[in-house]
């Protein structure tokens, strides 16, 4: 085994631990089916969406990760279906996951206000990291000055392989408050890219919770419009080694909402971890059954002009004669 080879390895062992982690969309409330299938068809209609996100594009580490979901409502089954798809690229290491998923989720009525949400969620991936054009050691034939075929050398790679995902969620709502719990990768599938390996993906938990009200059940407003809306929210996840506490506001008017939250490391690992590490800014609009958002993070660690974290967003509402919580929908309207 040469030096080239063993640097190969060290490289793709790192890199598999950092591509343990799930990628996290800063608009989690308003697709909130990217954390957990509980949500599935908590609209209690049709709807579907997109979301694209861009991390760090002014540097070489450039990420780009979409989300694409569709969600429908059965009462005559009580429950939600929907599916989604989830493409994940790195452009430096040329590393990319491709995920589709199909969600189920079922309520439950715990009384006149209160319901219990559990869902599941299948998936099917494919990973895959441009290892197709390595030369090993062992296919070099420095005689003939020929390259073999094929190799015999135990850390052979492979360039793309297919694993199956198993998760699973539960939400407990009314209309202006929710608590969910999820846990994905339940069958800790298999990520290793070196053949016979084992490399199991750490199952990743999350706990989201919100609570939307009037502002002017609380606070005398005069010069906001008696419907304006105010959403906290706070999401947990813990995946390995790794954690994350965001939690933030928004004010939410008729047809246009803004806000900010603040991403932490609360259990850092190292000194040199930053407990906050990028603030936030988000928001975006509704026009009648279309609804826009838009958000940026600021980096508040030392990592250098990466142009930060930016995220778009498009959810399309087929019905807007429902309630619904925990999204800036305001006040449903025909």
């Amino acid at each position: 085994m040469n030096f080239k080879t063993l640097y190969i390895i060290l490289f793709t062992c790192f890199s598999i631990t950092v591509q343990a982690q799930d990628p996290i969309f800063t608009q989690y409330f308003i697709i909130p089916e990217t954390l957990n299938p509980g949500y599935t068809g908590f609209l209690e209609t049709t709807y579907a969406g997109i979301l694209h996100r861009s991390q760090w594009p002014d540097l070489n580490l450039k990420v780009d990760t979409d989300y694409a979901f569709v969600n429908t409502w059965s009462e005559k089954m009580n429950s939600g279906i929907g599916g989604s798809v989830l493409s994940h690229r790195e452009n430096n290491t040329n590393y990319s996951l491709t995920e589709f998923n199909l969600n189920y989720s079922y309520r439950v009525a715990l009384n006149d206000n209160w319901y219990f949400r559990p869902g599941i969620e299948l998936g099917f991936g494919t990973k895959s990291f441009g290892f197709g054009g390595l030369v090993l050691g062992d296919q070099i034939n420095i005689g003939s000055g020929t390259i073999n075929g094929s190799s015999v050398d135990p850390t052979v790679l492979n360039n793309k392989f297919t694993f199956f995902d198993f998760s699973a969620g539960m939400l407990v709502n009314n209309q202006e408050a929710w608590f969910g719990l999820s846990l994905k990768h339940l069958n800790k599938p298999n990520i290793s890219f070196v053949e016979e390996g084992n490399v199991p993906l750490d199952m990743f938990f999350s706990a989201s919770m919100g609570y939307e009200f009037l502002l002017a059940d609380y606070i005398d407003v005069l010069t906001f419009p008696y419907d304006t809306k105010f959403l906290i929210s706070a999401n947990y996840m813990n995946q390995g080694s790794y954690n994350r506490l965001d939690f933030g506001s928004s004010l939410m008017f008729k047809t246009v909402y803004f806000g900010v939250s603040t991403a932490t490391n609360p259990w850092r690992q190292s000194g040199n971890s930053h407990l906050v590490t990028s603030v936030n800014a988000f928001g975006g609009l509704q026009y009648e059954h279309f609804k826009f958002g838009l958000s940026h993070d600021f980096s508040t660690s030392k990592i250098g002009k990466s142009g930060g974290i930016y995220e778009l967003s498009l959810t399309y509402q087929f019905d807007l004669n429902v309630k619904c919580f925990g999204c800036p929908n305001y006040e449903n309207r025909q």
